[in-house]
């Protein structure tokens, strides 16, 4: 145990309290079991850290693991948490919880054993929480961080401070909202940053470094996270990066999954298999037409790359249209909106229709539509129906 609290001792002397991610204050952390999911590199550990350092003041009672500590090698979670309960522990942190093997049943066991204990553990944002061996759903709160938006972006890079918006306030007051914001900052430099580098906070660590590292992760999470998750063997994890590159060749990718199973020698089952485990990784996002199911069976209409850094790291040149479509999709769905492929427009949510162009984007796809909005590139304020695509960054 001494070496559980000498790692925690020094892992909190990293931690600083300069910048929160936006999910801190949506956390309720008076839950008793709280699981925070993610893609990596997205901060859930400083999150969790910045709690147990500054919310909580690094009380005696509070103890953080990571579950792939060598400690694990001959003894279990909920030894730890009995042994941590003895000696007045009454908080249990753990990271990574996915890395070990019966993190649920074990999870369970300390819930319902050790009432008096709060745990909150991270997690891949691909892990089943609700589909382990032990039943969690009446025990556990579960929250997902995304990547940056392109506000927390400028907070993290610029020290800049910005409230953020809603959907209703892009349809409808864009236009105020954007000349405010570009009163004394021009976003376009900044914004074309961000759709390359800047999804992550490890941009902290150099531009010049962060695509490599970028790849690096994309490999962490198929080689690692979704080996343990959906017990990958090495031959598995080829295929799935052989894939997931064959999307990034063509996003928004409209999948033909018979043409897919053959040029990649499996069935059409493992493709759409395949293609959502990699959603729940965070490296892909798909589309489908109002109304559709979300089957792991079934066909999405489009495929898009989950955000805009892993068009620019997995593609020499990534078209500037389908950047921009993937930038508007991935900053909905992050914001906690359900967004539809329609007939007309590229993506429709809470009943507006978006379209997404260039600056000199018209309205005449749309514009019979009853609630519509253009979102336009290369624009730095609002006019009418036509908003800045760049607002769509400040939706979380």
């Amino acid at each position: 145990m001494e070496s559980l609290l000498e790692f925690q001792e020094n892992i909190l002397r990293q931690i600083k309290n300069d910048f929160r991610r936006y999910l801190h204050s949506q956390i309720n952390w008076k839950q008793r079991m709280i699981g925070i999911k993610g893609p990596r590199g997205a901060g859930k550990t400083t999150l969790m850290l910045q709690h147990l350092k500054f919310d909580l003041g690094a009380p005696p009672e509070a103890l953080y693991i990571t579950a792939d500590h060598n400690w694990f090698y001959n003894h279990t979670l909920l030894d730890v948490a009995n042994d941590w309960y003895k000696q007045g522990g009454k908080i249990l942190f753990i990271d990574e919880v996915h890395k070990y093997p019966k993190w649920s049943v074990e999870l369970k066991n300390i819930y319902d054993g050790l009432p008096e204990m709060q745990i909150i553990f991270s997690a891949s944002s691909a892990l089943e929480i609700y589909r382990g061996e032990a039943d969690l759903s009446r025990r556990v709160m579960t929250y997902l961080l995304a990547g940056l938006s392109f506000r927390e972006f400028l907070i993290f890079t610029r020290g800049m401070s910005f409230e953020a918006i809603n959907i209703e306030d892009i349809n409808n007051n864009n236009q105020s909202i954007s000349r405010m914001i570009t009163e004394n900052f021009r976003p376009l430099p900044a914004f074309r940053k961000y759709l390359e580098v800047g999804y992550l906070p490890v941009i902290a660590e150099g531009e010049d470094t962060y695509l490599m590292k970028l790849k690096q992760l994309i490999n962490t999470i198929v080689d690692v996270d979704l080996a343990y998750i959906a017990s990958y063997n090495p031959g598995t994890a080829i295929k799935v990066k052989k894939l997931l590159g064959v999307i990034a060749e063509s996003v928004p990718f409209k999948p033909n999954i018979a043409s897919l199973a053959r040029k990649m020698d499996l069935s059409r089952d493992s493709v759409y298999q395949y293609i959502y485990q990699l959603r729940d990784a965070r490296l892909l996002n798909t589309l489908s037409s109002e109304g559709k199911g979300v089957s792991t069976l079934q066909k999405p209409d489009k495929i898009f790359l989950e955000n805009t850094n892993l068009a620019f790291a997995l593609r020499e040149k990534p078209e500037t249209g389908n950047v921009r479509e993937t930038f508007v999709l991935n900053q909905l769905i992050n914001a906690g909106l359900d967004v539809s492929s329609p007939v007309e427009g590229d993506f429709i949510t809470n009943g507006l229709t978006i379209e997404v162009g260039g600056k000199g984007k018209n309205t005449n796809q749309v514009k019979h539509l009853d609630n519509y909005i253009i979102a336009s590139d290369n624009t730095e304020t609002g006019t009418g129906n036509k908003t800045p695509v760049w607002l769509f960054g400040f939706l979380y």
